[in-house]
């Protein structure tokens, strides 16, 4: 669009050419593309006003600042404000389903499954990675193209009204909330306050949205009332749930299949990945696909061409072992989905776990990483590498006399690895800050 457009509809001060063509956004200089605006961000530790010049040498077209700067650039009253009038001027001229998706775990997960599961409506806009904030989740929305039959929305939570914000310019008109677990402790204070966070989803939903909810959470029963009287739909693995996954079978490493019913409509699906926690994923995204108007058994079949990003049970192979790479991040309930799925595979060569920390846990912490120590103690896996000071301090004791091994760090796994050998299996999982990834060592290494 020209800088005049973008001006418009963010409803702010041009000064620039009002010709000059925008091609894209950009919130880091250093991955500015030429044609770029250049997102200035005012953050608590890195002020993105600082690095206008630098942006703009790089081949930005414009800047979009909070204050004036020298070089091309729109003045914004508030960033997060104008740029929710960007988004919301081009979601008022799309009139088909928008799917909303928040929870404490699976939302990527979830969101490409449901984009899968919606293709058969024709051309699917999605969130890109996990752009899922206030600044970046409103840059979906200039993408929207004629043929776009649907999208499919991720946002997350790092506290009360977040999700109401994003939820304003989207307008979902199908909710997801995957589950209610411990992630963002820290500022909501517990699950309740988790809950209600979440719930601003379902609040947002108009009066003829439907609200998709796992049947098994603990959080259900809240969840529903709060999004009562929208009609709800129901996923999981009980007879109550309106979409209920009745069989998983992991085919091998990277495949598994699955068999559920919508209602009295039978389906069954291939995945291209395990893990039974993933696999609800995919349940929830047949149950939003039936419910915008796509046979269960259509949108069933087009899980397969699902694509995770990485680090969401990402098969790795090194020196003829398994490294399952679960490590974008940690939280209670998908720290126990992942030893599960290594539990439970069929492979015959020994199993071995190298876990990190969770984080933001809040007061949670101690409680958490304790009763992770006692289940790992009691899944008696071939060997077990603990990373970090809350699982030494807390999860280390419960072990007993068969303590683990202890490391400081992703610097600790090199070592831990020289033990394995090929048909071995490794689940490598914990916070995405511990980056656990960087301690795998070069298979060419002695």
């Amino acid at each position: 669009m020209t800088a005049s457009e973008l001006a418009g509809r963010l409803q702010s001060e041009l000064f620039a050419s009002p010709e000059i063509v925008v091609t894209g956004f950009a919130t880091d200089n250093r991955e500015v593309k030429p044609g770029d605006a250049f997102l200035a961000i005012a953050g608590a530790r890195v002020d993105g006003h600082d690095f206008v010049v630098q942006a703009l040498a790089a081949g930005a077209s414009l800047a979009v600042v909070e204050r004036p700067v020298d070089g091309p650039h729109i003045l914004v009253d508030n960033l997060v404000k104008a740029l929710a009038r960007l988004g919301a001027s081009f979601r008022d001229s799309f009139s088909g389903p928008v799917v909303g998706i928040t929870g404490s775990a699976g939302k990527t997960t979830t969101k490409e499954l449901v984009a899968s599961a919606l293709s058969p409506l024709g051309e699917i806009l999605k969130t890109e990675g996990n752009r899922n904030t206030e600044f970046t989740a409103p840059l979906l929305w200039p993408q929207i193209e004629p043929e776009t039959a649907a999208v499919v929305v991720e946002m997350s939570m790092r506290g009360f009204g977040h999700i109401a914000h994003l939820a304003a310019f989207s307008r979902p008109t199908v909710g997801i909330v995957t589950n209610i677990g411990h992630s963002h402790l820290e500022t909501v204070g517990n699950r309740d306050g988790i809950a209600r966070a979440k719930g601003e989803l379902l609040e947002a939903l108009p009066s003829d949205g439907t609200a998709i909810l796992w049947r098994e959470d603990d959080y259900f029963a809240a969840l529903q009332s709060i999004a009562r009287p929208r009609r709800v739909v129901t996923f999981g693995a009980s007879p109550q749930a309106d979409c209920r996954m009745i069989s998983y079978e992991a085919t091998g490493w990277e495949t598994s299949r699955i068999k559920g019913f919508y209602f009295d409509l039978p389906w069954e699906a291939e995945l291209p990945f395990i893990g039974r926690h993933l696999a609800m994923n995919a349940t929830a995204a047949v149950a939003v696909a039936a419910v915008v108007g796509v046979a269960p058994q259509e949108a069933a079949a087009n899980l397969i061409d699902a694509e995770l990003p990485p680090m969401r049970m990402e098969i790795r192979s090194w020196r003829g072992a398994t490294l399952l790479m679960d490590n974008y991040n940690a939280a209670p309930g998908s720290m126990l989905a992942a030893l599960e799925t290594l539990r439970e595979a069929r492979e015959p060569g020994r199993k071995f776990v190298i876990l990190g920390d969770m984080r933001e846990l809040g007061d949670y912490a101690a409680e958490a990483h304790r009763d992770l120590g006692k289940r790992v103690a009691n899944l008696k896996f071939d060997g077990v590498l603990l990373i970090g000071p809350l699982l030494t301090e807390f999860a280390v004791p419960e072990f007993g006399r068969h303590r683990p091994e202890v490391g400081e760090d992703a610097s600790a796994i090199g070592e831990f690895l020289q033990r394995v050998r090929p048909g071995d299996s490794v689940l490598v999982k914990g916070s995405r800050a511990l980056e656990l990834e960087k301690g795998i060592p070069a298979e060419d290494q002695p």
